[in-house]
């Protein structure tokens, strides 16, 4: 007398044989691991995030003047540049938003009014974060108004650098390198008028390819008084003044240490 054996598997009733598909084996995740697995993505992003962030942070801008011994507020008397809020660098000497990097924003400014013979700051919005020079240029406004004036031609004179320290090889130090902004004194024989500042701070722990410096640049307004009868220059035009090929400019500041460094551009003005 035959008898007919019962096999339940997952549930399922089989009369003496299994099923088709075979015995499936359910793998399920141990909650420990899920939660490693959500840990690793959520710190993966946060570091990416951090990255960003950081990278960000190390750039910067030049939106306030320090002047008759105030801080302005920011772009109030500097033009407000088109990387206000990204603070990327300019890194074509070339293009138009060489002089004051405001093709997108078309900024004007407030012009505030200094002495000759006083000291006029420009101050970033954190630090001076890369290493490398500062040049601050000065262009008279042909027109007599700062605020319409566009930079156009010839007219840009060096007013004040900042440069490096070397000692021939073994070191090479920069004295903008994390300092807030830079201060100069007018000179004193620089004629009365409306003028655009421009500083350029020139980043250049990636310089060692051609386009590698970074520039971070702004323009600020000033209506000096008490001026004398200098006659400024050499006078550059702003784009024009530089190849990228400059040996201040196309530079490996780590290996070898520079024997020296010459900052890009005319000589200073002094008045």
């Amino acid at each position: 007398m035959s008898s007919s054996r019962t096999v339940r598997i997952n549930g399922a009733s089989k009369h003496g044989r299994t099923s088709r598909e075979g015995i499936k084996a359910s793998i399920v995740t141990p909650p420990f691991l899920r939660f490693i697995m959500i840990l690793s993505k959520s710190l993966l992003f946060l570091a990416s995030l951090c990255a960003t962030l950081s990278q960000v942070n190390a750039h910067y801008t030049f939106p306030s003047l320090v002047a008759n011994g105030q801080t302005t507020p920011a772009w109030v008397n500097v033009r407000k540049t088109n990387n206000y809020n990204s603070r990327n660098p300019v890194t074509d000497v070339k293009s138009a938003d060489f002089r004051c990097y405001t093709s997108e924003t078309s900024a004007t400014a407030s012009t505030v009014t200094v002495a000759a013979g006083s000291t006029l700051g420009v101050q970033s919005d954190g630090t001076i974060y890369h290493p490398g020079p500062v040049n601050v240029y000065m262009a008279r406004a042909s027109n007599g108004n700062a605020a319409t004036f566009a930079g156009d031609g010839a007219v840009w004179f060096k007013v004040h650098e900042v440069g490096a320290i070397t000692d021939g090889g073994t070191s090479i130090n920069w004295p903008a390198y994390n300092a807030p902004g830079v201060s100069f004194t007018i000179p004193r024989s620089l004629p009365t008028g409306q003028y655009l500042v421009r500083i350029e701070s020139i980043a250049l722990h990636s310089a060692s390819t051609f386009g590698g410096a970074q520039f971070y640049i702004s323009c600020g307004q000033i209506n000096v008084t008490g001026g004398g009868s200098g006659n400024p220059g050499p006078l550059v035009s702003i784009p024009g003044v530089y190849t990228g090929n400059e040996p201040g400019i196309l530079i490996n500041i780590y290996y070898p240490v520079p024997k020296t460094y010459t900052n890009p551009g005319p000589a200073v003005w002094r008045g």
